[in-house]
């Protein structure tokens, strides 16, 4: 049974930082590519991250480059999303997730269907 659990939300100030946690159990954790995925009230879940089975190479979507880095550790199953200057809008519940190929696809932000959610999320709140 795939279980994930993600951590690291908090509320904090425009232009704070968070660190964001997910651990995996249940699936082969290297074999696969990992994502972090967002939803805010009244919107549609969007893609935030996405990183390769090795590490070697990671996406990001458009409003969150040169702000978030994303990173995992094979060896603990887990993910991690580091997020700068935050901002009102980067604010919603934060979900990993397990891609269901190696790499990242081109199309990765917007075919959440190819990925696997098991989590709760956890909630980013930023205060302008």
């Amino acid at each position: 049974q795939v279980q994930m659990m993600e951590s690291g939300g908090d509320l904090v100030q425009a232009g704070g930082s968070l660190r964001l946690s997910c651990t995996v159990s249940g699936l082969p954790f290297a074999d696969y590519a990992m994502g972090w995925f967002r939803q805010a009230p009244g919107k549609k879940r969007e893609g935030v991250s996405c990183i390769s089975d090795t590490g070697l190479f990671a996406r990001y979507g458009n409003s969150v480059k040169r702000r978030f880095t994303i990173s995992r550790d094979n060896a603990a199953s887990a993910l991690y999303l580091q997020m700068n200057n935050l901002q009102p809008e980067d604010a919603a519940m934060y979900f990993c997730a397990a891609s269901r190929s190696r790499n990242c696809l081109p199309t990765w932000s917007s075919s959440s269907d190819e990925f696997t959610f098991r989590g709760q999320g956890t909630q980013v709140t930023v205060s302008s």
